[in-house]
């Protein structure tokens, strides 16, 4: 069931604070019982419900999948909201409202959201993804890790003259900390150019070798190159990479993969229709 529209929900956040009151007017000036007994409002007060069933237990399922338990008290508020909404749509469809164009409109798309998302939600339940997928998919990402992790710096310049500048200041014993203050990479400067511990797979492949290539301490004695532009690179420390355990990271896995398949399915859909 689509969400509840901020306006709507604040229709019925004051019906519902101004039911006592009203019913209590009501009862108070009760002249005309049969009149009364007739109105859709009098009925959903005596406790008759103006509701389907299934409203019911929709509405229901979802307050107890979000977490809420099943008691009398949800009950009686699922109760009051389902009625508060039906004598709600009884008074707009009094004014004609459901005719407005823009009030059509926007009730037919939320007629397709409801429908596109069932679709989809069949579609994925016909087109699981296995676990040898997964474990596939994790194995993959896995070897792009590797087995190893590195704590890096670097030093962002936007001329390779700007890098050996830096690199010639170092090897005066230039603190590199210090020197990161010309860095153009503003996330890293701060910090002396640390970019924490990082595996190779996520940087390019440029700054990666050369990370890589270095010892423990040391830092490039030539600029290296990237899109990004020339960066001065020190290594600090390596250790062994600390991978996540295929069951930790399923769930993850899962989405991805479910993501992967919609994305193709809509792909050719698209194809198939000339989009």
């Amino acid at each position: 069931m689509q969400k509840i529209s901020t306006v709507l929900a604040a229709l019925l956040a004051t019906a519902v604070l101004l039911s006592a009151p009203i019913a209590g007017a009501q009862d108070a000036k009760a002249p005309d019982a049969k009149a009364k007994a007739a109105s859709p409002k009098s009925e959903a007060a005596k406790g008759k419900d103006l509701y389907s069933q299934s409203y019911f237990d929709f509405m229901l399922k979802q307050r107890t999948a979000q977490g809420q338990p099943d008691s009398p008290e949800l009950r009686a508020a699922v109760r009051d909201e389902l009625n508060t909404r039906e004598l709600l749509v009884r008074e707009a469809k009094k004014q004609g409202l459901e005719k407005n164009p823009a009030v059509k409109t926007e009730m037919d798309l939320t007629s397709q959201t409801v429908l596109v998302r069932a679709y989809m939600a069949d579609y994925i339940k016909a087109h699981p993804v296995s676990d040898d997928q997964l474990h596939k998919e994790y194995d993959t990402i896995k070897s792009q890790i590797g087995d190893k992790e590195y704590k890096v710096r670097h030093i962002l310049l936007e001329k390779e003259d700007e890098a050996k500048d830096v690199i010639a200041a170092l090897q005066k014993g230039e603190k590199f900390e210090k020197l990161a203050e010309r860095s153009k990479d503003t996330g890293s400067k701060a910090n002396g150019g640390d970019l924490d511990w990082n595996a190779p797979a996520n940087f390019v492949k440029p700054f990666s070798d050369a990370m890589v290539g270095l010892q423990k301490g040391k830092f490039t004695t030539t600029p290296v190159q990237t899109q990004f532009g020339w960066h001065v690179i020190q290594l600090d420390d390596v250790r062994a990479a600390k991978v996540p355990g295929f069951d930790e990271v399923k769930p993850q896995l899962a989405q991805r993969a479910q993501g992967q398949v919609v994305e193709q399915y809509l792909r050719e859909l698209r194809s198939k229709n000339g989009y």
